[in-house]
């Protein structure tokens, strides 16, 4: 194969945002910063070595997004995702990391939820020279005296590593770019994955139309507000799916399915007791177990082999008994 066919390949892989045909998806939730976690429940659902290596072959695997925030390990779980990318594709899958409310939040600047520890991964030998300096631009704003308190307050809010994490999720830093490479929904045979869900004010845009929009946003910052990347009923944030009155929803949701042509909707950002979590008869499944030791570190993911769903928890297969209208 030339190196050309491929690139052209790689490229094509990357845009894509529908697959067909594929025999096995393993679909794990929220992360968010639970390195041992995830790589255990890879390691149970067959995907990971003990090496950390790629071990699933033609397995695809989605990662539902959040892997940010609220706990110590994101960059190191954002550099296995990308190793595993690389690997998986060559095996002949696929891993899908999704954007998440909280890839979103690191994107534009919403770090309420980013661990000291998260900022530390990111320190350099050269971070205090970095940060005396940005202290010092500071200070000639201030224009006035500034007082030790002051200034230890500042350092408080922008420990060592702060400018290099920022420098990264930018539109030119690493992390930044890979996370504007994604998708923020996916097709998977007649499964749809995404993190939050889709609310009825954005139940006629294809999948295109609601990926471009919020890459488009996350590419240009000035476009946040009032946008779908921020929205309470964007996919990244909406919980309706997962919260909502499943009589006044189920119209809606039967929409959806059809509009798709799907069986079902899986979703994270809402997160259950540690176990899968069936609503609307089946055709939705809340995957969002409570991975991260923040959550209770639950050991559970979701495999749906030839069509069929079944709950990893543990190591151990869990069956849904699937109603009637979830099985038409």
């Amino acid at each position: 194969m030339s190196r050309a066919l491929l690139l052209l390949i790689l490229v094509s892989s990357a845009l894509a945002e529908s697959w067909q045909g594929v025999d096995r998806v393993v679909a794990v939730g929220d992360v968010h910063g639970g390195f041992d976690q995830f790589i255990t429940v890879l390691r149970q659902a067959g995907v990971l070595d003990p090496k950390n290596k790629w071990s699933g072959g033609k397995t695809h695997l989605v990662q539902l997004g959040d892997v940010p925030d609220r706990g110590p390990d994101t960059r190191r779980i954002m550099d296995l995702l990308m190793d595993l990318e690389k690997q998986a594709r060559k095996a002949g899958g696929m891993v899908h990391p999704l954007i998440g409310n909280h890839e979103a939040m690191n994107i534009y600047g919403d770090l309420r939820y980013t661990l000291p520890e998260e900022f530390a991964a990111f320190r350099t030998p050269d971070s205090e020279r970095v940060r005396v300096a940005f202290w010092e631009q500071h200070a000639q704003e201030l224009k006035g005296k500034v007082s030790a308190e002051y200034r230890q307050d500042w350092e408080k809010r922008y420990p060592h590593g702060f400018f290099e994490h920022r420098l990264e999720f930018s539109s030119n830093g690493k992390y930044g770019k890979w996370i504007r490479d994604h998708h923020a929904v996916i097709r998977i045979d007649d499964t749809l994955f995404l993190h939050g869900g889709l609310s009825p004010k954005y139940a006629s845009m294809t999948l295109t139309e609601l990926n471009k929009r919020v890459r488009k946003e996350l590419s240009d910052l000035k476009l946040i507000d009032g946008g779908i990347a921020v929205d309470p009923d964007g996919p990244l944030w909406y919980r309706g799916l997962a919260t909502g009155d499943e009589n006044e929803l189920s119209a809606h949701v039967n929409a959806l399915l059809q509009f798709h042509g799907i069986r079902r909707i899986v979703i994270g950002h809402t997160p259950t007791d540690g176990s899968i979590v069936q609503r609307f008869g089946g055709k939705v499944l809340l995957a969002d177990v409570g991975l991260s030791p923040v959550y209770g570190g639950r050991l559970t993911c979701l495999i749906i082999e030839e069509g069929r769903a079944v709950a990893l928890r543990g190591g151990v297969r869990q069956e849904f008994s699937l109603s009637a209208a979830a099985a038409e």
